[in-house]
Protein backbone atom coordinates (compact mmCIF):
# COMPACT_ATOMS: atom_id res chain seq x y z
CA UNK A 1 0.00 0.00 0.00
CA UNK A 2 2.82 2.52 0.90
CA UNK A 3 4.29 1.92 -2.58
CA UNK A 4 1.10 2.88 -4.45
CA UNK A 5 0.88 5.73 -2.36
CA UNK A 6 3.94 6.88 -3.02
CA UNK A 7 4.28 6.22 -6.98
CA UNK A 8 1.02 7.92 -7.63
CA UNK A 9 1.93 10.98 -5.25
CA UNK A 10 5.26 11.63 -7.19
CA UNK A 11 3.81 11.77 -10.59
CA UNK A 12 1.27 14.43 -9.68
CA UNK A 13 3.96 16.62 -7.67
CA UNK A 14 6.84 16.25 -9.52
CA UNK A 15 8.77 13.34 -7.27
CA UNK A 16 6.83 14.69 -3.92
CA UNK A 17 8.22 12.21 -1.28
CA UNK A 18 6.60 10.26 1.66
CA UNK A 19 6.71 11.91 5.23
CA UNK A 20 9.39 9.96 5.85
CA UNK A 21 11.00 10.65 2.25
CA UNK A 22 14.38 13.24 1.97
CA UNK A 23 14.02 16.65 3.07
CA UNK A 24 12.82 19.93 0.72
CA UNK A 25 15.83 21.75 -0.84
CA UNK A 26 15.57 25.37 0.73
CA UNK A 27 14.94 28.53 -1.38
CA UNK A 28 18.75 30.05 -2.15
CA UNK A 29 19.49 33.18 -0.15
CA UNK A 30 18.68 36.29 -2.36
CA UNK A 31 22.24 37.57 -1.87
CA UNK A 32 23.92 41.23 -2.15
CA UNK A 33 25.11 42.92 -5.17
CA UNK A 34 28.79 43.12 -5.51
CA UNK A 35 29.93 46.50 -4.91
CA UNK A 36 32.02 47.27 -8.16
CA UNK A 37 30.05 44.50 -10.47
CA UNK A 38 31.31 43.22 -13.35
CA UNK A 39 30.54 40.63 -16.22
CA UNK A 40 31.89 39.92 -19.53
CA UNK A 41 30.57 42.18 -22.57
CA UNK A 42 29.25 38.88 -24.42
CA UNK A 43 27.48 37.55 -21.35
CA UNK A 44 25.20 34.17 -23.22
CA UNK A 45 23.66 31.49 -21.96
CA UNK A 46 25.39 28.03 -23.29
CA UNK A 47 22.60 26.35 -21.27
CA UNK A 48 19.56 26.59 -19.29
CA UNK A 49 17.05 24.56 -17.45
CA UNK A 50 13.63 24.90 -15.25
CA UNK A 51 12.39 21.62 -12.99
CA UNK A 52 9.43 21.29 -12.25
CA UNK A 53 7.34 23.06 -14.44
CA UNK A 54 4.64 23.04 -12.17
CA UNK A 55 5.21 23.97 -8.67
CA UNK A 56 3.27 24.42 -5.04
CA UNK A 57 3.92 27.53 -2.80
CA UNK A 58 5.65 25.64 0.23
CA UNK A 59 5.81 22.46 -1.89
CA UNK A 60 8.14 19.59 -1.84
CA UNK A 61 9.65 20.52 -4.68
CA UNK A 62 10.92 24.61 -5.23
CA UNK A 63 11.42 25.87 -8.90
CA UNK A 64 15.25 25.41 -10.03
CA UNK A 65 17.42 27.09 -12.18
CA UNK A 66 19.88 25.19 -13.42
CA UNK A 67 22.50 27.31 -16.04
CA UNK A 68 25.70 27.72 -17.51
CA UNK A 69 27.08 30.99 -18.83
CA UNK A 70 29.38 31.80 -21.42
CA UNK A 71 31.45 34.63 -21.34
CA UNK A 72 35.26 36.41 -22.45
CA UNK A 73 35.91 37.33 -18.52
CA UNK A 74 36.64 34.73 -15.85
CA UNK A 75 34.54 36.45 -12.98
CA UNK A 76 31.26 37.52 -13.85
CA UNK A 77 28.49 39.19 -11.41
CA UNK A 78 24.80 38.33 -12.44
CA UNK A 79 21.60 39.24 -11.40
CA UNK A 80 18.33 36.45 -11.65
CA UNK A 81 14.79 37.52 -11.66
CA UNK A 82 11.67 35.53 -11.50
CA UNK A 83 9.65 36.99 -13.05
CA UNK A 84 5.89 36.96 -14.08
CA UNK A 85 3.80 36.73 -16.92
CA UNK A 86 3.70 40.47 -17.93
CA UNK A 87 7.41 40.73 -17.64
CA UNK A 88 7.43 42.18 -13.82
CA UNK A 89 10.19 41.12 -11.38
CA UNK A 90 9.14 39.20 -8.45
CA UNK A 91 12.07 38.49 -6.51
CA UNK A 92 16.05 38.29 -7.67
CA UNK A 93 18.96 36.92 -7.08
CA UNK A 94 22.92 37.96 -7.05
CA UNK A 95 25.12 35.77 -8.18
CA UNK A 96 28.94 37.16 -7.49
CA UNK A 97 32.15 35.59 -9.07
CA UNK A 98 30.41 33.50 -11.68
CA UNK A 99 33.03 31.84 -13.87
CA UNK A 100 31.30 30.56 -17.50
CA UNK A 101 31.55 27.27 -18.64
CA UNK A 102 30.96 26.33 -14.82
CA UNK A 103 27.01 24.72 -13.77
CA UNK A 104 25.30 27.00 -11.44
CA UNK A 105 21.96 26.52 -10.05
CA UNK A 106 19.35 28.20 -7.94
CA UNK A 107 15.87 27.26 -5.93
CA UNK A 108 12.85 29.74 -5.41
CA UNK A 109 10.75 29.41 -2.39
CA UNK A 110 7.87 31.30 -4.15
CA UNK A 111 8.17 34.05 -1.84
CA UNK A 112 8.33 37.89 -3.44
CA UNK A 113 11.02 40.57 -2.58
CA UNK A 114 8.76 41.25 0.21
CA UNK A 115 8.73 37.72 1.54
CA UNK A 116 4.73 36.93 0.50
CA UNK A 117 3.36 34.20 -1.20
CA UNK A 118 3.49 34.88 -4.88
CA UNK A 119 0.28 34.77 -6.22
CA UNK A 120 -0.89 31.77 -8.89
CA UNK A 121 0.56 31.96 -12.35
CA UNK A 122 3.11 31.83 -14.98
CA UNK A 123 6.83 32.97 -14.22
CA UNK A 124 9.73 32.85 -15.84
CA UNK A 125 13.68 33.01 -14.89
CA UNK A 126 16.33 35.58 -16.36
CA UNK A 127 19.45 36.04 -16.24
CA UNK A 128 21.26 39.54 -16.22
CA UNK A 129 24.24 41.53 -15.91
CA UNK A 130 24.63 43.17 -12.26
CA UNK A 131 25.98 46.01 -14.42
CA UNK A 132 23.12 46.42 -16.25
CA UNK A 133 22.19 45.60 -20.03
CA UNK A 134 19.92 42.72 -21.65
CA UNK A 135 19.16 39.34 -19.96
CA UNK A 136 21.51 37.24 -21.23
CA UNK A 137 20.24 35.07 -24.50
CA UNK A 138 21.20 31.54 -25.73
CA UNK A 139 24.61 31.42 -26.79
CA UNK A 140 25.31 31.12 -30.78
CA UNK A 141 25.53 28.15 -33.14
CA UNK A 142 29.25 28.31 -32.95
CA UNK A 143 29.94 28.89 -29.59
CA UNK A 144 27.34 25.69 -28.60
CA UNK A 145 28.29 22.15 -27.60
CA UNK A 146 28.28 20.28 -30.95
CA UNK A 147 24.59 19.00 -32.06
CA UNK A 148 23.06 22.03 -30.91
CA UNK A 149 21.50 24.03 -33.77
CA UNK A 150 19.45 26.69 -32.17
CA UNK A 151 19.86 30.13 -31.08
CA UNK A 152 15.90 30.66 -29.94
CA UNK A 153 15.60 31.66 -26.38
CA UNK A 154 15.70 29.07 -23.50
CA UNK A 155 12.41 27.95 -22.45
CA UNK A 156 12.71 28.80 -18.88
CA UNK A 157 9.18 29.27 -17.90
CA UNK A 158 7.24 27.14 -14.83
CA UNK A 159 3.56 27.51 -13.15
CA UNK A 160 3.19 27.93 -9.18
CA UNK A 161 0.13 27.20 -7.50
CA UNK A 162 -0.54 28.13 -3.58
CA UNK A 163 -2.63 24.89 -3.35
CA UNK A 164 -2.98 21.25 -4.63
CA UNK A 165 -6.01 19.32 -4.46
CA UNK A 166 -5.93 16.86 -2.23
CA UNK A 167 -6.93 13.93 -4.14
CA UNK A 168 -4.75 12.15 -6.92
CA UNK A 169 -7.23 9.85 -8.62
CA UNK A 170 -10.95 10.01 -10.29
CA UNK A 171 -13.68 11.83 -7.85
CA UNK A 172 -16.98 13.47 -7.78
CA UNK A 173 -18.20 16.29 -5.37
CA UNK A 174 -21.61 14.30 -5.10
CA UNK A 175 -24.74 15.18 -4.35
CA UNK A 176 -26.65 17.82 -1.91
CA UNK A 177 -26.24 15.45 0.79
CA UNK A 178 -22.74 15.75 0.57
CA UNK A 179 -22.69 19.67 0.05
CA UNK A 180 -21.60 21.96 3.07
CA UNK A 181 -24.39 23.01 5.19
CA UNK A 182 -26.17 19.90 4.38
CA UNK A 183 -28.97 18.81 7.21
CA UNK A 184 -27.54 15.82 9.77
CA UNK A 185 -28.68 14.90 12.58
CA UNK A 186 -28.32 17.40 15.19
CA UNK A 187 -26.23 19.59 13.30
CA UNK A 188 -25.51 20.93 9.43
CA UNK A 189 -22.47 19.16 7.56
CA UNK A 190 -19.41 21.12 7.72
CA UNK A 191 -17.28 20.11 4.83
CA UNK A 192 -17.32 18.94 1.20
CA UNK A 193 -17.53 15.19 0.54
CA UNK A 194 -15.36 13.95 -2.46
CA UNK A 195 -16.41 10.93 -3.68
CA UNK A 196 -12.95 8.48 -4.60
CA UNK A 197 -12.68 4.71 -4.12
CA UNK A 198 -10.80 3.54 -1.23
CA UNK A 199 -7.34 3.48 -1.23
CA UNK A 200 -6.68 7.06 -3.46
CA UNK A 201 -3.44 8.72 -2.40
CA UNK A 202 -4.66 11.93 -0.32
CA UNK A 203 -1.68 15.10 -0.57
CA UNK A 204 -1.80 17.97 1.63
CA UNK A 205 -4.07 20.65 -0.17
CA UNK A 206 -1.73 23.31 1.74
CA UNK A 207 1.30 22.78 3.77
CA UNK A 208 1.87 24.00 7.45
CA UNK A 209 2.13 22.14 10.87
CA UNK A 210 -0.12 19.35 11.43
CA UNK A 211 -2.23 20.18 14.38
CA UNK A 212 -3.66 17.10 14.81
CA UNK A 213 -3.55 13.53 13.66
CA UNK A 214 -5.87 10.96 15.18
CA UNK A 215 -9.35 9.04 15.41
CA UNK A 216 -12.80 9.57 16.26
CA UNK A 217 -15.80 7.96 16.00
CA UNK A 218 -17.78 9.67 13.64
CA UNK A 219 -14.48 11.43 11.79
CA UNK A 220 -12.63 8.18 11.70
CA UNK A 221 -8.77 8.48 10.60
CA UNK A 222 -8.32 12.38 10.27
CA UNK A 223 -5.25 14.90 10.03
CA UNK A 224 -5.95 18.53 10.57
CA UNK A 225 -3.27 21.08 8.64
CA UNK A 226 -2.84 24.26 9.76
CA UNK A 227 -1.88 26.12 6.42
CA UNK A 228 1.76 27.86 6.32
CA UNK A 229 0.69 31.88 6.07
CA UNK A 230 -3.11 31.30 5.23
CA UNK A 231 -5.12 31.85 8.53
CA UNK A 232 -7.05 28.75 7.42
CA UNK A 233 -6.83 25.15 9.00
CA UNK A 234 -7.96 22.16 6.69
CA UNK A 235 -9.22 19.05 7.88
CA UNK A 236 -9.15 15.52 5.94
CA UNK A 237 -11.48 12.82 7.14
CA UNK A 238 -12.24 9.23 7.07
CA UNK A 239 -9.01 8.07 5.82
CA UNK A 240 -8.20 4.25 5.24
CA UNK A 241 -5.41 3.62 7.53
CA UNK A 242 -4.12 5.89 10.38
CA UNK A 243 -2.18 8.94 8.74
CA UNK A 244 1.89 8.78 8.76
CA UNK A 245 1.71 12.09 10.42
CA UNK A 246 2.17 13.26 13.84
CA UNK A 247 0.93 16.03 15.42
CA UNK A 248 3.14 18.88 15.39
CA UNK A 249 5.20 17.45 12.48
CA UNK A 250 5.56 19.87 8.91
CA UNK A 251 4.16 18.55 5.85
CA UNK A 252 4.62 19.94 2.50
CA UNK A 253 2.04 21.72 -0.02
CA UNK A 254 1.43 18.05 -2.01
CA UNK A 255 3.01 15.72 0.39
CA UNK A 256 1.05 12.67 1.13
CA UNK A 257 -0.74 12.31 3.82
CA UNK A 258 -2.83 9.32 3.34
CA UNK A 259 -5.21 7.08 1.41
CA UNK A 260 -9.25 7.48 0.61
CA UNK A 261 -11.30 5.44 3.29
CA UNK A 262 -14.70 4.74 4.60
CA UNK A 263 -13.58 5.06 8.15
CA UNK A 264 -15.80 6.44 10.91
CA UNK A 265 -19.72 7.17 10.35
CA UNK A 266 -18.58 7.03 6.73
CA UNK A 267 -21.13 4.73 4.48
CA UNK A 268 -19.11 4.74 0.71
CA UNK A 269 -15.54 5.90 0.20
CA UNK A 270 -14.63 9.57 0.26
CA UNK A 271 -12.65 12.57 1.57
CA UNK A 272 -14.66 14.26 3.67
CA UNK A 273 -12.60 18.47 3.67
CA UNK A 274 -13.05 21.08 5.98
CA UNK A 275 -11.80 24.30 5.52
CA UNK A 276 -11.99 26.20 9.18
CA UNK A 277 -11.13 30.25 9.27
CA UNK A 278 -8.36 32.18 11.87
CA UNK A 279 -7.87 31.45 14.79
CA UNK A 280 -8.20 27.61 13.94
CA UNK A 281 -10.01 24.49 13.68
CA UNK A 282 -12.39 24.42 17.12
CA UNK A 283 -10.08 27.28 18.35
CA UNK A 284 -12.57 30.01 18.48
CA UNK A 285 -12.71 29.45 13.91
CA UNK A 286 -15.56 28.84 11.86
CA UNK A 287 -16.17 26.39 9.32
CA UNK A 288 -16.91 27.81 5.62
CA UNK A 289 -17.81 26.28 2.43
CA UNK A 290 -14.67 24.22 0.99
CA UNK A 291 -16.60 23.68 -2.92
CA UNK A 292 -15.49 26.74 -4.62
CA UNK A 293 -11.74 26.45 -3.36
CA UNK A 294 -11.53 23.03 -3.89
CA UNK A 295 -12.97 23.46 -7.55
CA UNK A 296 -10.21 26.06 -8.00
CA UNK A 297 -7.54 23.79 -7.36
CA UNK A 298 -9.20 20.50 -9.68
CA UNK A 299 -8.58 22.96 -12.04
CA UNK A 300 -4.98 23.12 -12.46
CA UNK A 301 -3.90 20.52 -10.42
Amino acid sequence: MAAILTSAASAATGGAPTPAGSATAPGSPSGTPDPAPSAGPTLTLISATTSPRKSFYYGVRNPRLTYVIGSNQPQNDLRIDVVNSIGETVKSFYRNDIAPNVPDSIRWDGTTGENHPAPNGRYSFRVLPQIGGPAARRASRRSTPAGSSSAEPFSLSFALYGYAFPILGPHDFGGAEGRFGAARAGHTHEGQDVMADCGTPLVAARGGRVQYSGYEGAAGNYVVIDGRGTGFDMAYMHLLEPSSLQTGMTVRTGEPIGLVGQTGDATACHLHFEIWTAPGWYEGGSPIDPLPYLEKWDAYS
